[in-house]
């Protein structure tokens, strides 16, 4: 495909970067130093100009683009660059937006704005929150085969039972699959003599029975069960959104907000959750309200530095699980390094749903793993294709590609991969693949 990515922040360059060693992908900046270096950096054609502008497109050649991906920090922008795009070509639209008016006018008229496709950043980050949340021992959450599967990544914890273990030893689950282990850095593809180590981050697939009864197994002493006092800190979009997830399942958090106005708003627009008007770094007051007792808290304040600091108090106070939002990437390992369980970046997450939209015409669904070592999978197979017919010891012997088979759906029937399992057209396999291995394997799909 003939790809026009408009914005070179974090969320354009790491589609970009996804999409380049399978298409010809362009790449428009205002700022000429950092299309200058993408150029070098990605081997991608860069143009430097506003990305709104018809000359600027027409440079980039989106009369002949078969997908326009706008997706800057202003909403606006990106917006206009669709419409722009619109009356070039005919191009599919991508575009990012963070606000959710946006979104609700877009969902509400087909085509609005010139949009085939809109992502709200926001909303995006919420839901991965609340999924996170009803999984308590996770660190990563995806759900495929329209919820029948579920993958997740679990750091496994100085104490666990799992630690010392051998795969096949930790393997008790009749649908699970150890799909793969990150350790420092490395993506291992496991056997069954593979130790699981302390702070290896193991990525398993499944039903989501067996996830969560191996998120029981893992870190027996956060059961999904007692994830039921949740603390959102931060009245913003992100948290707004998280709570009124959480109340669509049933659950009754508390919200604290520091502005009068907003909190006001807040306590009008989500009647099941307990809004609290207040400074959350008062630490007499996170202890007056027993905040030291919830299970969850999440910090979903503007400021990386105030979900920061508000993270570190919660931490000392004992609260059970941190999930902290982070604008900055650069912030995440801090945050993670210094002992917050869970830091989720709404840019990671967006870039990784756009990436995924993409693959679309070759799979289903898609989750990127550890700053794109390694992605999961949906492929629906059909008859012909160089997956059909065979047993996957078979495939896997004939292959120099890195991957598992991690789950496979028959209908509305889960089937394990075993070996000799032999994969039949309409299967939904679900797969985890090394991320320079995910050409190859959509190839033969």
């Amino acid at each position: 495909m003939h790809v026009v990515v408009i914005g070179a922040g974090e969320v354009g360059t790491s589609i970009a970067s996804s999409l380049a060693s399978d298409h010809e992908v362009v790449v428009v900046d205002v700022d000429p130093e950092r299309a200058e270096q993408l150029k070098y950096e990605l081997d991608v054609l860069t143009i430097a100009g506003d990305g709104t502008t018809s000359d600027i497109q027409t440079a980039a050649e989106v009369g002949r683009a078969d997908m326009v991906i706008a997706c800057t920090d202003n909403d606006q922008t990106n917006l206009v660059a669709c419409g722009t795009a619109k009356t070039l070509g005919d191009g599919f639209t991508i575009a990012r937006v963070k606000s959710t008016d946006f979104l609700r006018t877009w969902e509400g008229s087909e085509g609005a704005f010139g949009v085939d496709f809109m992502v709200c950043t926001d909303l995006l980050t919420a839901q991965n929150i609340v999924r996170v949340i009803g999984l308590p021992a996770a660190i990563d959450v995806d759900p495929f085969a329209s919820g029948l599967v579920q993958m997740a990544e679990f750091e496994i914890a100085e104490g666990s039972p799992v630690a010392g273990q051998t795969v096949s030893e930790a393997d008790r689950f009749e649908s699970l699959t150890f799909a793969g282990l990150f350790r420092d850095g490395e993506m291992i593809v496991p056997r069954g003599d593979t130790d699981i180590r302390v702070a290896d981050r193991a990525v398993v697939i499944g039903s989501p029975e067996s996830v969560q009864s191996f998120a029981t197994d893992v870190a027996p002493e956060t059961t999904p069960d007692r994830a039921d006092e949740i603390v959102v800190v931060g009245g913003s979009e992100i948290g707004y959104q998280t709570a009124r997830l959480l109340e669509e399942r049933e659950f009754t958090p508390r919200l604290i907000e520091r502005d009068a106005d907003r909190a006001r708003w807040l306590a009008e627009n989500l009647p099941n959750t307990v809004v609290m008007e207040h400074d959350a770094t008062d630490t007499e007051f996170l202890t007056r309200e027993h905040v030291d007792e919830a299970d969850i808290v999440v910090t979903a304040l503007r400021s990386d530095e105030k979900n920061l600091l508000i993270s570190v108090l919660a931490k000392r106070l004992g609260v059970d699980r941190v999930i902290a939002v982070v604008d900055s990437p650069d912030y995440v390992t801090v945050f993670e390094e210094i002992g917050i369980d869970i830091a989720i970046n709404p840019r990671t997450v967006t870039a990784e749903e756009i990436t995924r939209f993409t693959y679309e015409s070759v799979a289903e669904n898609i989750a990127v793993l550890e700053n794109d070592q390694a992605e999961v999978l949906e492929l629906e197979l059909t008859e012909g294709c160089g997956l059909v017919g065979r047993p996957i010891s078979e495939i896997v012997a004939d292959t120099d590609a890195r991957f598992v088979v991690g789950a496979i759906t028959r209908g509305r029937d889960l089937v394990t991969p075993r070996g000799d399992t032999v994969l039949r057209p309409g299967d939904h396999v679900i797969l985890f693949v090394e991320s320079d291995s995910v050409s190859a394997i959509t190839a033969m799909a």
